[in-house]
């Protein structure tokens, strides 16, 4: 299912739409003088008498719930659905319509209400597509629907063939008008009536301009299948945001902007680099060039001979630019010596094809490191590894396949070239790297001094946690000198005394989590600002990875750690629940259910979590507290929390292992939350709908291979080490996700993905 949502500062038109159509049967009133007997006549007066309560733009939303082809529903059910779905977006009070159209190959419906209630306030329309998403996840398995598609699409203009549009169906064309119109002003930062012209030609719509007194109007007309074009419809009229006017105040800024001359730069950088690159290009390989290496889209333009004159760029900022406004010197006129010919090759005598392979060479020993546990220094890696392994990595490459791809030479010579870049890429990387990794060493040496100076730990544990400090900085100390845990390599000077060492090492954090101890220690010793120290989600879980280091840590540091801890991985918790969340009570106890807690304090709504050492708490953000807050039940909900706290206290879950085992599962790592749950006991914080969805998405088949497997001691040791590491967690650059098939390719475009808001509709 696929749910549309749009708002209106008017009604009636989109009553005359959703009742005009002959294929279209009412499936019953809600919340009007009764159920049975009201008309369409009776119920666009209440509509209108509530929505004049109010002056927002926003006062009527139209809904649309679509199911995929060959899916069926009968009436009384679609009916049920539909009210389900208007109780969970917070409009079961609202008096709304439900019409059933029949002029699809999909069944769908309309619903048509009123944002403005009877006390004249505003239905709080915060977060409607996240709780939409959510909503129709809920009521697809309630009943039995398809699920709709979770790859998330950039915005793209649809392709069409010919619309089919009655001739007097004027809220259809105006409809469609809107549709594609805002969805292109949306994708790009149209710059020109002329710009904005070419978006919309190829789906069929024309726009006209016109000006009187220095004011510009435009109008918009659809090709219909007979070959005759709609009747031109009013800007204003199609939507008051597509006028003339608010048109040109939208190219005006978008031509104004500060971000346009950097886009600008950067295109000219890019092709610049490009050209450097190649000794000819056929023109209509370099939209392919372009995509593959420097991921611009670009189209050709030709003149009438099918000569190519010039190419345009879509870039990801949102402009389209043509060469000459990138920079006089970069079209393909202004350099013939280069798209001369038909034939595109590599220069292979070019700097920037040296520089290239030694790019290659740099990625081909960072992946051979970390497949390799990192046992030892990257500098260590890169004097020990001998060629072939580095080539055999290097030509997996999709940069590599890029250069082979054009370099037309055989392969005798493109060896001679490998060979001759191994060495200068080695000695290069080597050099940059152990520079790069002395000055760490030092930097580590600095922080332990300033946590010595700056009193981080509480004064009786100073000393003896000294050890713990040099631990959680991936490092070793002995006579006198600190170095790297994995590497002898280097040595500088420190003087801490005897450190008194624990009776049993057990050290399991990865090379992330040191980093990230190591930049969370240097803010707070440094006071730099939650924006200069940047703490990811996981910052929460360094008392679980350094536990007597977290433990020993003065009020002051602690309690500032613990608020950006926890205001960083709420942010992360609240994308992540996102596609279940349908309502401000399900935000609430999604966080509940995982230890955290909400409390007023002046006003102001704010998180807290039962993790803490210290009673600390961090104000939420001023929309999503106006989200809560237009739920009547809130203070109801907030009264509920301690019940539901207290049942994760007495089960024992009350501690970041059972939230780790949270995060390891949020982020499909089932394997590793398993040997969690069969080696130490662990069991995770979850809302129960949402750990249903995992289990069902492959959690519960980790659970039974895991718990069948017998495990020796030094296999369980080693299994620990692994599940508090985060290698895999973080993903690859390479992986690109599928787009899933999606069944609803007859509609104008999947609404549920673009809010619409660069027009408010």
């Amino acid at each position: 299912m696929i749910a549309r949502i749009l708002y209106r500062e008017n009604v009636q038109g989109v009553l005359d739409y959703v009742t005009g159509k002959s294929q279209s049967t009412i499936l019953g009133f809600q919340n009007t003088y009764s159920d049975t007997d009201t008309d369409m006549k009776f119920f666009g007066r209440v509509l209108y008498h509530l929505g004049n309560r109010h002056d927002s733009e926003k006062r009527y939303t139209h809904i649309s719930l679509n199911l995929p082809r060959g899916e069926h529903l009968n009436d009384t059910d679609f009916f049920e659905l539909s009210k389900n779905y208007m109780d969970h977006m917070g409009y079961g009070e609202q008096p709304y319509v439900v019409i059933r159209h029949h002029d699809t190959k999909h069944e769908h419906v309309h619903i048509v209400s009123s944002t403005i209630k009877e006390d004249c306030l505003q239905i709080n329309l915060s977060n409607d597509i996240r709780r939409s998403i959510a909503t129709q996840k809920y009521l697809e398995k309630e009943f039995g629907l398809s699920p709709s598609p979770d790859t998330k699409q950039t915005k793209k203009l649809p392709k069409y063939e010919m619309p089919e549009f009655r001739n007097r169906d004027i809220n259809g064309v105006r409809f469609y008008i809107q549709d594609i119109t805002n969805i292109a002003l949306q994708k790009y930062k149209v710059r020109s009536f002329e710009e904005l012209k070419e978006h919309l030609k190829n789906h069929h719509i024309e726009l006209r301009t016109v000006e009187r007194n220095g004011r510009i109007g435009v109008s918009y007309g659809v090709a219909v299948k007979d070959g005759y074009k709609s009747r031109f419809i009013n800007g204003y009229t199609v939507h008051p945001q597509l006028s003339g006017p608010k048109l040109q105040k939208v190219f005006e800024r978008n031509q104004s902007s500060k971000l346009l001359p950097m886009v600008k730069k950067r295109l000219e950088k890019q092709l610049q680099t490009t050209y450097g690159l190649f000794r000819t290009i056929d023109p209509e390989h370099l939209p392919d060039i372009l995509g593959a290496y420097q991921n611009l889209d670009c189209k050709i333009e030709y003149d009438r001979e099918e000569n190519a004159i010039d190419f345009t760029i879509y870039d990801k900022s949102g402009y389209v630019l043509r060469a000459e406004e990138i920079a006089h010197t970069i079209g393909i006129r202004q350099n013939p010596q280069l798209f001369k010919t038909e034939h595109t090759q590599i220069n292979g005598e070019s700097k920037q094809l040296k520089l290239e392979l030694q790019k290659c060479y740099k990625e081909a020993y960072k992946d051979t490191y970390h497949s390799s546990g990192r046992q030892f220094l990257f500098s260590e890696h890169i004097e020990k590894m001998p060629i072939k392994p580095i080539v055999t990595e290097m030509v997996k490459s999709e940069r590599f396949q890029f250069i082979k791809k054009y370099l037309h030479i055989s392969n005798q010579e493109l060896s001679k070239l490998i060979r001759e870049q191994f060495k200068i890429s080695k000695d290069k990387l080597y050099v940059s790297e152990s520079v790069k990794e002395e000055q760490q060493l030092k930097g580590k040496v600095e922080l332990i001094k300033q946590a010595s100076d700056k009193r981080l730990f509480d004064t009786p544990n100073q000393r003896k946690i000294l050890f713990e400090l040099v631990r959680s900085l991936g490092t070793d100390y002995g006579s006198g000198v600190l170095r790297y845990s994995n590497s002898h390599r280097y040595q500088v000077k420190l003087n801490l005394g005897q450190i008194k060492l624990p009776k049993q090492i057990d050290f399991y954090a990865s090379p992330f989590f040191i980093k990230e101890n190591e930049k969370i220690l240097d803010g707070l010793l440094n006071d730099n600002t939650e924006k200069e120290i940047r703490p990811s989600p996981t910052a929460i879980f360094l008392p679980l990875m350094f536990p007597n280091l977290y433990a020993a840590m003065e009020q002051r540091y602690r309690q500032r750690f613990e608020r950006l801890g926890l205001k960083s991985y709420h942010k992360y918790a609240e994308r992540i629940q996102v596609s279940f969340e349908k309502s401000p009570k399900d935000y609430i106890e999604f966080f509940n259910a995982k230890g955290f807690y909400f409390e007023r304090r002046e006003e102001r709504l704010c998180v807290g979590s039962i993790y803490s050492k210290y009673p600390v708490s961090v104000p939420i953000a001023t929309k999503i507290q106006a989200y809560l807050e237009s739920s009547k039940d809130l203070n109801m909900v907030l009264d509920g929390q301690p019940e539901i706290l207290e049942n994760i206290e007495t089960s024992g879950r009350d501690d970041l292992k059972s939230l780790w085992a949270t995060h390891l599962i949020e982020r499909g790592q089932y394997k590793k939350a398993a040997y969690l749950f069969v080696l130490d006991g662990v069991r995770p914080n979850f809302p129960i709908q949402i750990l249903e969805h995992h289990m069902e998405n492959g959690l519960k088949e980790a659970l039974v291979s895991v718990s069948q497997k017998q495990m020796a001691n030094e296999q369980a040791r080693i299994l620990r080490k692994g599940v508090y590491a985060l290698g895999n967690i973080l993903g690859g650059k390479g992986y690109k996700e599928e787009e899933l098939f999606n069944g609803f390719k007859d509609e104008f475009t999947d609404f549920s993905k673009y809010k619409g808001n660069s027009l408010g509709f």
